[in-house]
């Protein structure tokens, strides 16, 4: 389809390599995936020496293993059980393995993740090693919440390099054309909204109030509704996984998960503020 060139054909000559050898290749996904942890880990660990929080970088280090392998795999049954639930019940082998078995054994790679799934996979994960170590849950996820959605912004951006998750139709002049896109239409650059909002904006209000927690758990809290609220409403503006297309009172998935996220995060908020008051 022929469409004009400029900034609206933009992410059509983004390549999503960094580089190509032979069959080896690196995407900018990949390594905005990278950058996003390694941020993140030096945040903490600049929080950890300049607000005497009692932990040492290396057990932030042995938290972030568990982290990435919750994220991982929450990441991925989260998006089977919300996304695609029917098309997995009948191939399961390809939930983890990289391959479509029919006649013969083809290699696809593995595709779909989801933030929610990946966001309880972290907590879950978390919450095991701080049991596991002796630690106290709440104050360690107060101390790296304010830290990561400075990680959503190479996250989203990685997606925009890919061509991938594109906002809904739309015919305002910053809309771009994806060259994934089947149906070639003008589309609002949502990882990009979702790049700055998700991640610089909502970085910002957190780090500032990072000193100011009344609890453990405030923090956290005012991440969950702060992400959940973000994402809410960007999702107005991201066009709905085709398999699922809208849902109830014509939400997408993603807002129907992020209106859970906000009840988590207010739930947070009144048990570990009445927690708190209970024990002074």
């Amino acid at each position: 389809m022929d469409h004009p060139g400029g900034w609206a054909d933009l992410p059509s000559h983004i390549s999503p390599f960094l580089f190509q050898i032979g069959s080896f290749q690196l995407r900018w996904y990949s390594l905005m995936y990278l950058a996003a942890f390694g941020l993140t880990y030096f945040l903490v660990v600049r929080r950890i020496r300049q607000e005497k929080y009692p932990y040492t970088p290396e057990t932030i280090q042995d938290l972030f293993i568990w982290i990435i392998l919750g994220l991982i795999l929450g990441g991925r049954l989260g998006y089977v059980l919300f996304y695609n639930l029917n098309y997995y019940l009948v191939h399961p082998l390809e939930i983890f393995l990289p391959f479509e078995f029919g006649n013969g054994i083809r290699f696809v790679g593995i595709s779909g993740m989801s933030f929610h799934g990946g966001l309880v996979g972290v907590v879950l994960a978390a919450v095991w090693f701080c049991r596991r170590n002796g630690i106290a849950f709440w104050n360690m996820a107060d101390l790296i919440c304010p830290t990561v959605p400075l990680g959503y912004t190479f996250g989203r951006l990685g997606n925009f390099l890919n061509g991938e998750l594109w906002g809904r139709a739309t015919t305002m002049p910053w809309g771009m054309y994806f060259p994934l896109d089947p149906t070639g239409q003008l589309r609002h650059p949502s990882q990009l909204y979702e790049a700055l909002f998700e991640g610089i904006v909502l970085f910002v209000v957190l780090w500032a109030i990072r000193r100011k927690s009344p609890f453990d758990g405030f923090l956290l809290s005012m991440y969950l509704i702060g992400y959940g609220l973000i994402r809410f409403v960007i999702e107005f503006y991201r066009e709905p996984d085709a398999q699922l297309g809208l849902l109830w009172l014509s939400l997408s998935m993603g807002q129907i998960l992020c209106l859970l996220m906000i009840g988590a995060g207010l739930a947070v908020f009144w048990m570990r503020k009445t927690a708190t008051e209970r024990n002074r």
